[in-house]
């Protein structure tokens, strides 16, 4: 008996465990720029330099995330907000990040950076309007950056400094679900094979 093979059916799988096998070298890639990465960041929080802040442009940003600097909060432009964080000791609470200016341009000109003045066990921000703030670079909202204070400032106590460890990095399980999904796909499409032929 001969065993035809459906051409459109096997163009539509073979097609799509193409682009499975293709995701998963993608994600064996970003592994291995996440793994650079990580190994910048862990560089750098070792580098005991200062570093310029607030940056100018986003290389600058990748070069100065987990290095130390120093600026001076000239005045506060917004409230604060309190959001759940570790303390130095890993307890949980709150840490609390307000939005400082640097200095005072033209009118909507304000140079401004953002700061982690410290942590405390309630949402109680700190009573605390500005002055020299000391510490390390960590990352914040997508595009922004924070200054971590240490020591911290107002009475607060000591935030968790921050790790590049806490960035995750799973993308070998991505890759390898891909793999498995491209494999599993070429399976039940022989096993599907298999029962029309003897169907037939």
């Amino acid at each position: 008996m001969e065993r035809k093979v459906p051409v459109v059916a096997t163009v539509v799988v073979l097609l799509a465990v193409a682009t499975m096998v293709a995701l998963g070298v993608w994600q064996l890639q970003r592994l291995h720029w996440k793994e650079t990465l990580l190994a910048h960041y862990s560089a750098a929080s070792a580098d005991p330099a200062p570093v310029e802040y607030p940056v100018a442009s986003q290389a600058a940003a990748d070069a100065a995330l987990y290095r130390r600097s120093t600026i001076e909060c000239a005045f506060t432009g917004s409230d604060w907000r309190s959001i759940a964080g570790r303390s130095s000791e890993g307890r949980s609470g709150y840490v609390h990040i307000i939005l400082c200016g640097i200095d005072r341009g033209s009118p909507g000109e304000d140079r401004t950076a953002y700061v982690q003045a410290g942590w405390s066990p309630g949402p109680t921000p700190p009573d605390w309007t500005g002055g020299p703030v000391s510490g390390r670079i960590a990352p914040y909202s997508e595009g922004f950056m924070r200054l971590v204070a240490d020591p911290p400032l107002g009475g607060l106590a000591a935030s968790a400094e921050p790790d590049p460890n806490d960035i995750s990095n799973n993308h070998l399980a991505y890759a390898v679900q891909w793999f498995l999904f491209a494999l599993t796909a070429l399976v039940i499409y022989a096993l599907a094979l298999r029962r029309k032929w003897r169907g037939g």
